[in-house]
């Protein structure tokens, strides 16, 4: 849209949101997350709201426009900006190409929490991934990098193609085995998690997989990964370990 004010935007989003946020929540948001950012405190339902109000008062922006809106609330070191971001990016999701992807690792990178960093794998990188095939070069770099959120993010952009029925079972296996050893509690909870996707349509892969890889495998990947197999299953796996 031309003329579009990303700033501009951009604050009236954050005033809507300062507005409607409180200072109790805020103190225990804050508190949850561990985080150094500000916190207006205000829930995520309320967040979207505003998100989404604000979206439908611009109905001709276009894919650019939304990512420098999105950029322009993130600026601000503000916990319901960036989920704003979030939003954002999500709406847009549709329309971006693997050519966002360097933005959404950018903001990855910068996250420090799960409560950004999973939005912007699932909803953003895991639906440009989707249909964008030019991404996947991009996100197999980001299984091997050095920041554990990027490492995370790349096993959690698989989560669109196994609930759309479309399970990529190759590169989940060339992320996750070489994970499997790692300590961090958020990529282990992030392996567990995508199998625990995986089994809701194919438990007998995710059986199989799970006892091949059992002396490797956490006991948080491992509670998450027999969640939602059958009980006699998840009985046999959990005698063997």
């Amino acid at each position: 849209m031309e003329g579009f004010d990303a700033e501009g935007a951009a604050g009236a989003v954050a005033g809507a949101l300062r507005a409607a946020g409180t200072a109790y929540r805020a103190a225990q948001e804050k508190r949850y997350l561990k985080s150094e950012l500000e916190f207006f405190g205000v829930t995520v339902p309320e967040t979207r709201r505003v998100v989404k109000a604000a979206v439908r008062g611009y109905p001709g922006l276009d894919e650019a426009g939304m990512v420098a809106w999105a950029v322009a609330l993130w600026r601000e070191p503000v916990h319901e900006r960036r989920m704003a971001t979030v939003e954002i990016l999500t709406l847009a999701a549709p329309r971006l190409a693997a050519g966002n992807l360097a933005t959404v690792e950018r903001l990855v990178r910068e996250s420090g929490t799960w409560a950004l960093v999973d939005g912007l794998a699932v909803s953003v990188a895991g639906e440009i991934a989707l249909r964008d095939p030019r991404s996947w070069p991009v996100i197999d770099g980001w299984a091997a990098d050095a920041d554990f959120w990027v490492r995370r993010s790349a096993l959690l952009a698989l989560l669109p193609g196994i609930r759309a029925g479309q399970p990529d079972l190759p590169r989940f296996t060339r992320y996750a085995e070489p994970m499997l050893a790692e300590r961090e509690f958020f990529i282990r909870k992030a392996i567990g998690w995508v199998l625990r996707e995986i089994s809701k349509r194919d438990p007998d892969w995710v059986a199989t997989w799970t006892r091949r890889h059992l002396p490797e495998m956490s006991g948080v990947t491992f509670r998450e990964a027999v969640r939602r197999l059958p009980a006699a299953e998840a009985a046999r796996l959990a005698a063997s370990r």
